[in-house]
């Protein structure tokens, strides 16, 4: 199907990967994983012919269609849903068009143009046999959460979330035999993630994504590609039997190094006692030449590093903590939320979750003082200090100070070496921490914050979509720090596994502005409300 023969890609004397052969075989589905900055994202542009790389070729079995993932959400802001969506089939895209114009422009008298009418009529059989584009279009739309009614509006209307969905929908509908996605999760609400996965397991071609999302890889993906060491490895099954599998072979790769050091250990000392003896000389050639054979170099477990979160509240967080009562909040008379009330006991740390747009944000956007709701009230208890990760801290961690002046701009009265030392954590080490804010990539920037929130050492954190940006050793790792910190904790997340690591209540906020309240953590809400 497609395959690469000694693919290389560097940069400077920075080498990503080094002659990668490789071939994705039809009916598998791959997950590619690797530390962020290993080269994932730079991989699947050179397989989709995006960039150029350093050396080798990609190779893709002739007349095969290849679909990628579009990145560019402002790429089709004149085109109506509809029309994006079809844009996917570029064949057939500009054969309806060419024939749609010829019929309200073209001259019915002048037989070039019934051929040509008749030339495009045969692409677009080709390409739409069964004639039903703008079934399978709406369809896709409507599983998307794009009511009929809107499928004419123009993309410049769309918030950029939903931009993201359609550039979904225009690679689904192409079908293509080879499909790359590259983290197709972001943007996405529980209830699309989970019908998006149903779509993938049914895709006969080969499929290659890339995805933070631990949930998502396991329930699509049939092997594990794993971006390593400037090398990929092939596994069968998904991300936790990956797991499984690579933790078994590090532990065999130390017991077979711990033996060879020991047979290494015992020849040497025979050599060394035997080797002046002429009726030993013989064995202690031949030990000598088995010694020479003996690979006990260091053993490359994995280059990726997990990071080491903790939250340590500075006091305890007492009784009362918040309370919320009547909430409420509307944009240009639509309505987010009406009358939204709890109440936040000392022991619960909450998941807020719901689709796009129902007013999670707009809700710890609120609570955080940053907007004012239009009607009710919100009281955060006496003791209770907070920290808050906002969804756009790519945007708002920005300047030319290096990370630690950066974290200790918000309080002087942190120690430096304090700082050093909570960046290490985050995996910021030596020269790491001299970059400029500026320089850092998103996932740098919320692994910034993360560490600045360390610093707080507040007693209750907010947090919308931390999780973005972040690989999956961080993942893993934030949910460890947030189930064992001894605060209070409300986030929003669409992350099935991060939510499932630490949240003992679940608010769900519905379409229509109400709230399902559910205490006890998200798989039993699954269960009861699926």
């Amino acid at each position: 199907m497609l395959s690469t023969v000694n693919l290389t890609q560097r940069y400077g004397k920075r080498v990503l990967f080094d002659k990668i052969n490789i071939t994705l075989d039809v009916g598998k589905r791959y997950g590619l994983i690797g530390a962020n900055g290993a080269g994932k994202s730079t991989f699947i542009k050179i397989l989709s012919g995006e960039i150029e790389q350093s050396d080798g070729e990609v190779q893709l079995q002739p007349s095969l269609r290849l679909g990628v993932l579009g990145q560019n959400q402002y790429a089709f802001e004149e085109y109506t849903l509809t029309d994006a969506v079809l844009y996917g089939n570029k064949i057939l895209f500009d054969a309806q068009k060419e024939k749609e114009k010829l019929y309200m422009e073209g001259d019915f008298e002048d037989d070039a143009v019934n051929t040509r009418l008749g030339e495009l009529e045969m692409i677009c059989a080709d390409e739409d046999p069964t004639y039903e584009s703008d079934v399978k279009i709406e369809k896709l739309l409507a599983s998307l959460g794009f009511p009929t009614d809107t499928h004419s509006e123009l993309m410049s209307s769309l918030t950029g979330g939903d931009k993201f969905k359609i550039l979904l929908a225009q690679v689904l509908f192409l079908k293509p035999d080879v499909l790359l996605l590259d983290e197709p999760t972001n943007n996405l609400d529980m209830e699309t993630i989970s019908w998006l996965e149903n779509e993938l397991k049914r895709h006969e071609g080969t499929l290659l994504v890339i995805s933070h999302d631990r949930h998502f890889i396991n329930g699509v993906v049939t092997h594990i590609l794993d971006l390593d060491f400037q090398n990929i490895r092939e596994f069968s099954g998904n991300y936790d039997e990956w797991y499984i599998a690579a933790n078994l072979i590090a532990k065999q790769a130390q017991i077979d190094r711990a033996k060879g050091m020991k047979e290494k250990e015992e020849l040497e000392k025979f050599i060394t006692r035997f080797s002046a003896n002429a009726s030993k000389a013989k064995q202690a050639t031949s030990r000598q030449k088995r010694l020479d054979k003996l690979d006990v170099q260091e053993i490359k477990l994995s280059s990726r590093r997990d990071p080491s979160i903790m939250f340590k509240p500075h006091r305890d967080i007492g009784n009362e903590v918040l309370e919320i009562e009547s909430l409420s909040k509307s944009y240009d008379d639509i309505k987010v939320f009406e009358n939204l009330s709890f109440k936040l006991n000392s022991d619960e740390k909450i998941a807020i979750i719901g689709g796009n747009g129902v007013g999670k944000t707009t809700l710890v956007k609120i609570l955080m003082g940053e907007l004012e709701a239009d009607s009710g009230i919100y009281k955060w208890g006496q003791t209770i200090t907070t920290s808050y990760f906002p969804q756009n801290t790519t945007d708002l961690v920005i300047g030319d100070d290096e990370l630690p002046q950066w974290i200790q701009g918000f309080d002087q009265k942190w120690h430096i070496d304090d700082i050093r030392k909570t960046l290490g954590r985050m995996l910021f080490s030596g020269e790491e921490q001299k970059k400029k804010i500026d320089s850092c990539s998103g996932g740098e920037k919320h692994r910034v914050m993360l560490s600045k929130i360390m610093m707080d050492s507040s007693n209750f954190l907010v947090m919308d979509e931390p999780n973005n940006h972040l690989d999956l050793e961080a993942i893993v790792a934030l949910g460890e720090a947030l189930h064992n910190y001894q605060g209070g904790v409300i986030c929003v997340s669409h992350d099935r596994e991060l939510i499932d690591a630490f949240a003992n209540r679940i608010i769900q906020i519905q379409d229509d502005g109400s709230i399902i309240d559910f205490h006890g953590d998200y798989e039993t809400f699954v269960e009861q409300h699926s």
